[in-house]
This record gives C-alpha cells, sequence and structure tokens, in this order.
C-alpha cells in the first residue's frame, strides 16, 4: 500500500525531476544508466493523519529516485552532495512553478558547510575503496574516478561559491582513472592534493559560514500552506 502510495506521489505531485549520476558530470559512455532524481509535494492533508506520507520513494522507473520536498530541503541544508548536486544538474527534465522557485533557492543551501560534508562524503568512499583493495587487490576504478570528482567538486565550490555538477574539461582525465589506466599510487597523490586544495580555498571562501534556513522555510510553508488550500477534501487512508 505505501509502495504503491508512493509510486503515485512521485507520478502525481513531483515538482522536479533531473538526471544525475555520470549523465550529469559528463563522465557518461556507452553502457552509464540514467539515473533520475526528483522531488515531490506530498499534499498537506495526508500529514493530518497518523501515518504520514513517505520522505522518500524508490521508483517508479528504473535507477529513480525522489525525496518529499521538506525531507530535501533538510538534508540539502545539511550541505548533503546528492542533493545540493541534483539543484544543479544540467539535465532538468521536469520543473513546475514551485520547482522552479526550489531551483531560485539554491544559493540559500549553500555553505561553508559544504567542505566537512564533501570531505566526509569522500572519507567514505576512501574508506570503500580502501577494503577493496584488501579483498580483491585493486579498487573499483569508477569509484575511484568519483571520489577526485567528488573533492575537484568541492575545491572549486569552496573558491567560487558556485557549484559546477559537469566535469567539463577533466573528463578525458577522470575517464582514464575509471579504465584503471592511472596506478592507485598517484590517484592516492591526486587525493591528497586536492584536500589541500580544499584546505587553501577554505580559508578563503564567499560562502557564508550557515546556509539561509529562514529563506528555505518560508517556501516550504508557503508550499504546504498552498498545498491544503488546494485540496479541501479529506485524504484517502494510507
Amino acid at each position: 500500500m505505501r509502495e504503491s502510495l508512493g509510486h503515485d506521489l512521485v507520478r502525481e505531485h513531483t515538482v522536479y525531476a533531473c538526471v544525475m549520476g555520470s549523465r550529469a558530470f559528463g563522465l557518461a559512455t556507452d553502457g552509464s544508466d540514467t539515473d533520475r532524481r526528483g522531488v515531490f509535494v506530498a499534499p498537506t492533508p495526508l500529514f493530518w493523519r497518523l501515518d504520514k506520507p513517505p520522505t522518500h520513494v524508490t521508483g517508479p522507473r528504473e535507477e529513480e529516485f525522489s525525496w518529499e520536498i521538506e525531507r530535501f530541503c533538510s538534508l540539502a541544508l545539511r550541505a548533503n552532495p546528492n542533493l545540493l548536486e541534483c539543484l544543479h544538474s544540467p539535465l532538468v527534465e521536469h520543473a513546475d512553478a514551485t520547482g522552479r522557485e526550489l531551483l531560485e533557492l539554491r544559493d540559500a543551501f549553500l555553505s561553508r558547510r559544504v567542505e566537512a560534508s564533501f570531505r566526509g562524503y569522500a572519507e567514505q568512499q576512501l574508506g570503500r575503496l580502501e577494503a577493496d583493495i584488501r579483498r580483491d587487490g585493486a579498487p573499483r576504478w569508477k569509484h575511484a574516478m568519483h571520489l577526485l570528482r567528488l573533492l575537484t567538486s568541492c575545491r572549486d565550490l569552496l573558491r567560487t561559491g558556485t557549484l559546477t555538477v559537469d566535469v567539463g574539461e577533466q573528463r578525458e582525465e577522470l575517464l582514464a582513472v575509471r579504465r584503471g589506466e592511472v596506478g592507485w599510487e598517484e590517484v592516492r597523490g591526486r587525493m591528497r592534493t586536492l584536500h589541500d586544495e580544499v584546505d587553501a580555498a577554505a580559508a578563503r571562501t564567499p560562502l557564508p559560514a550557515e546556509p539561509d534556513r529562514a529563506r528555505v522555510e518560508d517556501f516550504l510553508v508557503r508550499v504546504r500552506r498552498a498545498s491544503a488550500e488546494d485540496a479541501p477534501d479529506p485524504a484517502p487512508a494510507l
């Protein structure tokens, strides 16, 4: 029942949808999947019941994942890299009036928190890569490529205050890592260099210390209020 409800929410109440993963990063190859991400607004009356609507939904399409708008905003305010990148995807598939307003809030989510958040994700990925080496004798090169991409993105975001998703001219260099053409020690050396560059960028970043939580909350309250006014009938049982 809840899975069916979740899929209906994605189909009927998505306000923003984009393509992420290698296609958005400019790193797609012939075999790359199409990873879709979205944001939906659960009708406000659904929150008036004991059983709440889902905070996130997998599907209904293959490689599709969506967040309810409150959950999305909460995670993005914490500088979650996956969600911040969604807001800056160059491959937007859908954005209604609410979705466009969400996109206009992109700068409100950006803050110096990105240093700790992006680095935290990078450290987790490095731990997995080192576990791969101990078990298999080699890392998963695709994951090594994305770790370098993430650290580069963090560095550039701290330097400029702008998040750019597409890797641009770094594409071939990163794909060489994915193909295993770059030795692990060289990859680790690049990681260390990037960490040093992140340190330097963080010391003079134009980003504010904290995200603009009040601006985001005002947006969320208006979305909830509009949804309540548009749905006067009782919500169906979950």
